[in-house]
């Protein structure tokens, strides 16, 4: 985004009762108050970056207009429901899962317990990240990711929700499934990354759902 461009703030939208449990339209519509205002020089990158984080692990409309509710258009939308000294710091937090593949490759799939956050750095090397069979044990889950001259592939059960913040140079940043239905009570994977001359891609993977898995394991249980 041009900086040097100020692009006129989103008109304000009639507030949504604060109990309200939140949808993805509400989340799209902070999400995009915010972008507007890290573009207009009122937020910084790293203010920007902890609003988002906290963006999808908050539950109701009054939660999420507090991370807007010192901005323009977030003041002129609806009051804060919550003193704005609530307001929850980065909600993924903890020790960091670092994977690197350096002229090499590296994977994590399988039945495996991601934390809340993995960093994964690829120069000349592949990495895959399979979620499909993994045991989460928060509701956000974040995965930084740096490709240079590389190749990352996350994966995802389809009824997880998938968001991804990223971009390269002379490379590729890919997040398909945004936007997909998916289900309210799975955990959220967010994917923020930078591909130099690589490539960058999440995905969900076909006929791959937390539902199923669960289901499976019992009958293994079972018999």
């Amino acid at each position: 985004m041009d900086l040097e461009k100020h692009p006129a703030a989103p008109a304000p939208v009639a507030a949504a009762p604060a109990g309200l449990r939140a949808s993805d339209a509400d989340r799209d519509r902070i999400a995009e108050i915010l972008s507007h205002a890290v573009a207009e020089g009122r937020l910084t990158a790293e203010e920007h970056s902890e609003r988002l984080d906290s963006l999808y692990a908050l539950k109701t409309v009054g939660e999420l207009d507090v991370l807007v509710s010192d901005l323009p258009a977030g003041a002129a939308a609806a009051a804060p429901a919550v003193p704005p000294t609530a307001l929850p710091a980065a909600t993924v937090s903890g020790p960091v899962e670092t994977v690197v593949a350096v002229c090499s490759s590296s994977a994590r799939k399988g039945r495996w317990r991601p934390g809340a956050r993995t960093r994964a750095v690829s120069v000349l090397g592949d990495i895959t990240i399979d979620l499909t069979e993994a045991v989460f044990e928060q509701q956000v889950t974040e995965i930084n990711v740096t490709s240079v001259l590389g190749n990352v592939e996350v994966l995802v059960p389809e009824n997880v929700t998938l968001r991804g913040y990223g971009g390269g140079v002379l490379g590729n940043f890919e997040v398909r499934g945004e936007g997909v239905e998916s289900d309210p009570q799975a955990p959220v994977v967010i994917v923020r990354g930078f591909a130099l001359l690589g490539n960058i891609e999440a995905r969900p993977k076909p006929g791959s759902r937390l539902v199923d898995l669960a289901h499976k394991l019992r009958k293994r249980l079972d018999g």
